[in-house]
């Protein structure tokens, strides 16, 4: 039996390490020894709290990176405000990823959005794969993609990022003695990625045949069941991040709108004080089983991220997206072109919110367009999804 270890560097959201636990679960009852290096130790506690399993603190990059040109044009610019405009930075932080790998003893490496434990893996020799939705695993053998493609970026500029990013990965490399990297892509994709996701929600438009596709992995972010405000109200079920400018108004408009609200918010749930208070706005203090909370709700909210935006859409509920990330936008944008949601980030300001949740309740086209997408994936699986990605894990042994 091996010893695997799943790791997540980069990224806000809950769905990381939810993924990771997922995908861990099956190689865990074929016997293999788990371990998790985590970005968060914090607010993942609670996910995590039924799967006995090493947890540590992932390396991270803690510093500001001046310098960069404004905005940002691609994953080239994300990893570099990371501290990948730096081979003697870098170096330090993947040493500190070498020395985790070799004191858990991994045989393999999975990586979620965790570039610099994928590098640390090959520069020890150990297999290596990602994980994740689309937007973290770049399409292979070509340059990475735009992050905006509605404004015309200089692609000399482009050009330059991208270079810089895989002349610093392949300094650190060859410090280390091992193969460098042919593109910059190959720091996010490892020895083999697996793209836990579906096609329509891919941001770089790849095709069914230019990759595998395995779904989303779905271990959902709890256990506990919904309990929602008393009342006659539609219900409506929220999964927020804070802070955000935005949280008291849409909740102040779901009330005048009686709706009925869950939310899940993981800094109140800590103690953090909630944004808007109403009886009709009721805070969860732990995860909630969205198995349980989306199919009963008239819509859901979120910052868009894939995995919560997935589920949504297996249950066939529309989505009113507020996305913070460039991934989130991506995403919540594809979820608008398929007609199954509202992107704010896409509308004027300021937002009028008694009309973005009176069009979430009554426009009829958003609910048929995400039934239609539940019909298309009704076969989809979770748990043979996970079994599915472990066999193939498993391979790379």
């Amino acid at each position: 039996m091996a010893n695997i270890v799943f790791c997540w560097e980069l990224g806000a959201a809950l769905g990381h390490a939810g993924r990771l636990k997922a995908l861990a679960q099956p190689l865990r009852a074929r016997g293999h020894a788990i371990a998790f290096v985590l970005r968060d130790l914090v607010h993942t506690r609670r996910l995590l709290a039924d799967v006995d399993v090493p947890v540590y603190q992932a390396p991270l990059w803690l510093h500001r990176v001046d310098g960069l040109p404004p905005g940002e044009a691609s994953l080239a610019d994300l990893l570099l405000a990371c501290g990948w405009l730096d081979a003697d930075a870098m170096a330090g932080l993947v040493d500190g990823w070498r020395h985790l790998l070799r004191a858990l003893g991994a045989h393999l490496v999975v990586g979620d959005y965790a570039p610099a434990a994928l590098l640390a893996a090959r520069s020890l020799g150990i297999p290596c794969a990602a994980v994740g939705p689309g937007f973290q695993i770049p399409p292979a053998d070509r340059p990475l993609p735009p992050l905006r493609d509605w404004e015309a970026v200089p692609q000399a500029r482009m050009a330059a990022t991208e270079a810089r990013l895989l002349a610093t990965a392949n300094a650190v490399l060859a410090r280390h003695g091992a193969a460098p990297y042919a593109c910059a892509a190959d720091l996010l994709r490892g020895d083999l990625p697996l793209l836990c996701t579906w096609p329509e929600l891919d941001p770089w438009g790849r095709g069914e045949s230019d990759a595998r596709w395995f779904g989303p992995t779905i271990a959902g972010p709890g256990t506990h069941p919904p309990a929602w405000p008393d009342g006659a109200g539609p219900r409506v079920f929220a999964y927020l991040r804070g802070p955000h400018p935005e949280h008291g108004a849409m909740l102040a408009a779901l009330a005048r709108a009686g709706c009925r609200t869950l939310c899940y918010l993981p800094e109140v749930a800590a103690g953090v004080a909630p944004p808007f208070t109403h009886p009709l706005v009721a805070w969860a203090g732990t995860p909630v089983a969205l198995g349980a909370a989306l199919p009963a709700s008239a819509f859901a909210i979120c910052h868009a991220g894939e995995s919560t935006v997935s589920q949504a859409l297996l249950a066939g509920v529309p989505v009113l997206t507020l996305p913070r990330t460039a991934e989130a936008f991506l995403t919540a944008r594809r979820a608008r072109q398929l007609g199954v949601g509202i992107n704010i980030n896409e509308m004027a300001r300021p937002l009028d919110w008694d009309g973005i949740v009176r069009r979430m309740l009554d426009d009829e086209d958003q609910r048929v367009a995400a039934r239609a997408f539940a019909l298309r994936h009704a076969g989809f699986d979770a748990d043979r999804q996970a079994e599915a990605v472990a066999e193939v894990l498993e391979g790379l042994l």
